[in-house]
């Protein structure tokens, strides 16, 4: 039982709280070369080891729990926990464009385009994350054996058949995490359709080759609306309550505890998921400077900061089968609609731009991504039937 573990998230919050606001702000900010690079080391240390893999593991155990006591869909509630980065990445990237608009507008954009790139970046590796789970899953199922989720490396754990869970995920679950993903496509297909037929920016051809694409404030606001709206639509849950002796000895800790109290939990963590994921994109954004990087792939290079705590969740429920694969997947389908929504929010404050090739890039990969993650879920879902 972990009879400590409200020091622990605590413990998240100074370490996070310590990056940022020392090793970030001070450190980073003011050193020669090569201690700017151990201040890097450090953030990305601690902050990816302890502080992104701990709060995961606390939004892992709660989630169930408060599904259980607020009808609310798992993937809902932890989506919130874990998309919390990629919009805090995204509207800070945003905030500082508008700050230097007036005095470097060459400045503005291309961090307008860290903005961009890091939150529709982000929506990249988690889909792919998620499709190479179940697509693992799947041959576990397929070969009727435990395997690698990694393979040849034992690291990553391993997947044992659908047969052997204790505990299985439901085919209403499957049908409404496709559902949700399909929302998903019709959101990334329209935002793609609108930056091209109304996003166009002229007059900048001297300071980016190729065109230049903006998310304008009136589309931001379509958009934010019909993000909230299928938010609402699917934010129900589809998975029966889960009796008290068949979950994790994690989650009965948290069975026992007030609701108040999960919820602060889950607050303290999100504070310190914000403030590690604050110091690791200033920390991108200097050794970018550094080392000359596009400010393109530096914001698709920090929109894996934003997503790793829906990786790790995905990545947890798939080698420890609870029966929340579903909840999982459309945890990671809800987080790409939260960041969406961070993206109209950054819009609607007039910082979003992508270049021509990186705009069909990105979105390219995006809808490929969810049309495979899609057919490994109708897989799934057809053997559960079985």
């Amino acid at each position: 039982m972990k009879i400590n573990q409200f020091l622990k998230i605590l413990l998240y919050v100074l370490m996070a709280g310590i990056l940022k606001f020392v090793i970030s702000d001070i450190v980073l900010e003011k050193s020669v070369w090569w201690i700017q690079i151990l201040a890097m080391l450090v953030i990305f240390g601690f902050g990816l080891v302890f502080i992104f893999r701990g709060t995961a593991n606390v939004i892992e155990e709660t989630t169930d729990v408060l599904k259980d006591r607020t009808g609310l869909a798992g993937g809902f509630l932890q989506a919130f926990g874990t998309a919390f980065p990629d919009m805090i990445i995204g509207v800070v990237a945003a905030m500082v464009s508008l700050q230097v608009r007036d005095t470097d507008y060459f400045r503005a954009i291309n961090l307008a385009i860290i903005a961009a790139s890091a939150t529709f970046g982000s929506n990249i590796y988690n889909i792919f994350h998620a499709v190479w789970c179940v697509y693992r899953q799947n041959l576990a199922d397929l070969k009727n054996k435990v395997v690698l989720m990694f393979p040849p490396f034992k690291f990553g754990g391993s997947l044992k058949p659908v047969k052997q869970h204790e505990i299985k995920p439901s085919i209403r679950e499957m049908d409404g995490a496709i559902r949700v993903l399909t929302a998903l496509t019709l959101l990334t297909a329209f935002v793609a359709m609108s930056m091209v037929l109304f996003g166009r920016v002229g007059g900048y051809s001297e300071l980016f080759a190729g065109d230049l694409y903006q998310l304008i404030r009136p589309v931001g606001i379509i958009l934010f609306l019909l993000c909230a709206g299928v938010l609402f639509y699917f934010r129900k849950s589809e998975r029966p309550e889960s009796p008290i002796e068949e979950v994790a000895e994690e989650e009965r800790y948290y069975a026992r505890k007030s609701t108040w109290r999960i919820w602060i939990d889950l607050a303290l963590s999100g504070l310190a998921i914000l403030l590690a994921a604050e110091s690791m994109v200033h920390a991108m954004e200097i050794f970018s400077e550094m080392t000359r990087m596009p400010f393109v792939i530096t914001g698709i290079l920090a929109g894996i900061i934003g997503c790793l705590g829906e990786m790790l969740v995905v990545h947890n429920f798939s080698i420890n089968p609870k029966g929340r694969i579903g909840d999982a997947i459309v945890g990671v389908a809800m987080d790409n609609i939260i960041t969406t929504l961070g993206a109209s929010i950054v819009a609607i404050m007039g910082g979003i731009f992508l270049g021509g090739n990186s705009l069909i890039l990105i979105f390219i990969i995006i809808l490929t991504g969810n049309t495979l993650l899609i057919q490994q879920i109708s897989k799934f879902k057809n053997r559960l039937a079985a």
